[in-house]
């Protein structure tokens, strides 16, 4: 009996534990709700945007609950934006679009999916930012134009003691077909310069390396994406990858935190759109059968197939027969347009449909009230502070008659002293000026071009042969003895010298003579043999800007005698020199293309009162060379041989003893001239070492 007592006490127990337990979990439960309730509670209340004291844009997000943590954020390039997502949060603001047009920064677009709200920045240029929070604030400082003036500069780089480096390169092929490279970076803080040359994407990490593993090219066509191969290597001190995309395509770039996105996304024509001058349609397929059916009822029906929102004026009437089996929607739309003399204009999601004469005259008159108030708008003066490029020269651009920059009641005058231009014209003209003078007030980029002459001379000469002579000291009459051979002969008669030729810087000679000293037999065996080579190396330098021609010369001139007009006579002088004329231009991808003309004079013989010969080489060329190479631009290669033998005739022919009677000479020069040149980049620091 006790037994049954205890064991409904204990469950009685049981169920008072299970009760608690049951409370707890649903006021745990209550409580969670209560939170998330009070996160969803959270909305922007204003957007205000500020001027700091260095010059900088602040904008404040003022929330009605404070943050806890910096949101999700990412920048994109291409259009320039910089996005923020705000979890939990309403928009309070009673309109998605906020207008700034303060500096580069245009406007924020608000918008609300479920309890996520995005606030997206528009601005004219990539500007980098930084965000903290401030209460109930959340603070977004963005730089000024001053701050970036690097128009193509994806992010500014930060200084780091460990450097930047790239960890690890990927690619995907993303779910609409787009090809999306992923770059881990060692921090978030690299500077990445992105742009498009030409049909690729280049992308420059400043002052990053790369391990050599990723330093390679990747082909990815078997992933079915608009790219084709993606190429990382090192160039200077930066990382450059070169993206080749195929066909249509558009890229968008974003970074979050360590990681840098870049998608290659196939870009498909507007519908309908063209290719190859056809119209191409896409829409979805359908079937239409009408006999004599309104034209607004026609257009009705295809606005019901397709959702679309369609304003039809009251000047659209008319009967339209149509048998259509699977036809594309806007093929049919246009089909009906077309036979009733309709077009259309779609401003965002609604389409209007009129006639095209009166489309054509209500554009006309909202251009005409357009131009009559651009020339009713205030005129505004504004300066232009120019760092590198000329006032003259920027006027001459905006005021060209072939590319209007300025409105016709605009005008532009310059300070000469401070490099100052003052503009006058309507806020929108000024804003094409800043645009303009933004992109051509840059440092020119300059070049250093060293040429080298090298001249070698190579030397050789041999002679071999003897001569036999005999004298005789006889005083006998004027022309007794005889003389056999060419030569000088002295005064004594009967004398022999074969065969008359000079002897060289060695021989031998051999004398046989009587006790008197009166008759001489002498034999002359001469061998000489010549061998030399010589080097000349000229080596001038010239620094000059991109497009502008320099010219460096060193020699000497040489004065001569020439007579003038009047029969006088004056010293004139002519130039033996080495002189190098180079226009340099450098290519977008770091080559250099350049006009040269070398002229390397030197003196020749010298004729007296006529003046000396000048020995002249000159090349005139254009070539393509990339930084830092070396290229051959020309060269002159000379060979003289010669080989002469002077005897006495028959006797000379003689074998063996016939050298005796003979000299020959044999000579073998050779010269060559190669000019090499080699032009280097400079950087914003001159370097000619």
């Amino acid at each position: 009996m006790s037994q049954i007592k205890f064991d409904n006490v204990s469950s009685r127990i049981i169920r008072l534990v299970f009760i608690a337990c049951v409370l707890h979990v649903l006021s745990a439960n209550a409580q969670s709700n209560s939170d998330m309730a009070t996160d969803t509670q959270n909305s922007i209340q204003a957007l205000n945007v500020s001027k700091s004291s260095n010059g900088r844009l602040v904008l404040a997000i003022t929330l009605k609950n404070p943050l806890k943590v910096i949101p999700n954020n990412f920048a994109a390039s291409n259009p320039p934006r910089i996005a923020f997502d705000l979890t939990n949060t309403k928009n309070d603001l009673a309109k998605s679009v906020q207008e700034i047009n303060q500096g580069d920064f245009r406007s924020i677009n608000i918008a609300q999916a479920g309890n996520r709200t995005r606030l997206v920045f528009n601005l004219a240029q990539m500007l980098s930012y930084s965000t903290k929070i401030d209460g109930n604030n959340l603070l977004v400082t963005l730089d000024s134009i001053s701050n970036t003036a690097k128009v193509s500069r994806f992010a500014e780089g930060m200084p780091n003691a460990q450097g930047h480096n790239l960890r690890d390169i990927d690619f995907h092929r993303g779910d609409s077909g787009e090809g999306r490279i992923e770059i881990s970076l060692s921090d978030a803080n690299t500077g990445i310069d992105i742009r498009q040359q030409g049909s690729k994407v280049i992308v420059d990490f400043i002052n990053t390396n790369a391990p050599r593993n990723l330093q390679r090219k990747l082909d990815v066509t078997d992933f079915a994406t608009p790219v084709d191969s993606i190429d990382t290597f090192a160039q200077g001190e930066n990382v450059r990858m070169v993206i080749a995309p195929k066909g249509l395509w558009e890229q968008i770039a974003y970074q979050t935190d360590k990681k840098f996105v870049i998608e290659i996304k196939p870009k498909r024509p507007d519908e309908p759109g063209k290719k190859n001058g056809k119209t191409i349609y896409s829409g979805d397929k359908l079937t239409l059968n009408f006999q004599s059916i309104q034209v607004r009822e026609a257009l009705s029906v295809i606005a019901d197939f397709t959702g679309l929102n369609i304003v039809i004026s009251d000047s659209v009437n008319g009967n339209v027969t149509l048998r259509l089996k699977d036809v594309p929607w806007d093929q049919a739309l246009d089909i009906i347009l077309q036979s009733k003399g309709l077009d259309m204009r779609k401003n965002g999601n609604v389409v209007q449909v009129a006639p095209r004469d009166e489309i054509a005259a209500r554009e006309k008159v909202t251009m005409t009230a357009a131009q009559d108030v651009a020339d009713l708008e205030p005129l505004i003066t504004e300066s232009f502070r120019l760092s590198y490029q000329k006032g003259g020269d920027i006027i001459t651009l905006i005021t060209n008659k072939d590319q209007h920059i300025l409105s016709k009641r605009g005008s532009a005058v310059v300070d000469q002293r401070t490099n100052t231009l003052f503009v006058q014209d309507t806020p929108s003209r000024l804003e094409d000026v800043r645009k303009l003078i933004q992109q051509v007030d840059v440092p020119v980029r300059q070049v250093m071009i060293e040429a080298r002459f090298i001249s070698a001379t190579e030397k050789f000469s041999r002679t071999l042969g003897g001569r036999l002579g005999y004298a005789s000291s006889n005083q006998a009459a004027p022309g007794a003895g005889f003389s056999v051979g060419a030569g000088q002969l002295g005064n004594s008669t009967g004398n022999v010298n074969l065969p008359g030729a000079g002897s060289g810087a060695g021989g031998v000679t051999f004398s046989l003579f009587n006790p008197a000293n009166t008759k001489t037999l002498q034999l002359e065996l001469a061998a000489t043999e010549v061998d030399g080579t010589s080097k000349n190396i000229a080596s001038p330098r010239i620094v000059t800007a991109n497009n502008v021609s320099a010219t460096i010369t060193a020699g000497t001139q040489i004065p001569y005698v020439a007579q003038t007009s009047s029969g006088a006579t004056a010293i004139s002088f002519i130039d033996a020199a080495l002189t190098l004329n180079v226009t340099p231009q450098i290519t977008p991808d770091d080559h250099v293309n350049m006009k040269l003309a070398v002229n390397q004079n030197t003196v020749g013989t010298n004729f007296g009162t006529a003046g000396p010969s000048i020995e002249q080489k000159k090349i005139t060329t254009e070539v393509l060379v990339d930084n830092g190479g070396t290229v051959v631009i020309g060269g002159v290669y000379t060979k003289d041989v010669s080989d002469s033998t002077t005897k006495v005739p028959l006797l000379g022919d003689i074998p063996i003893i016939g050298w005796l009677f003979k000299n020959n000479t044999v000579s073998d020069n050779k010269s060559e001239l190669l000019v090499f040149i080699t032009p280097k980049i400079l950087k914003d620091t001159l370097n000619l070492e």
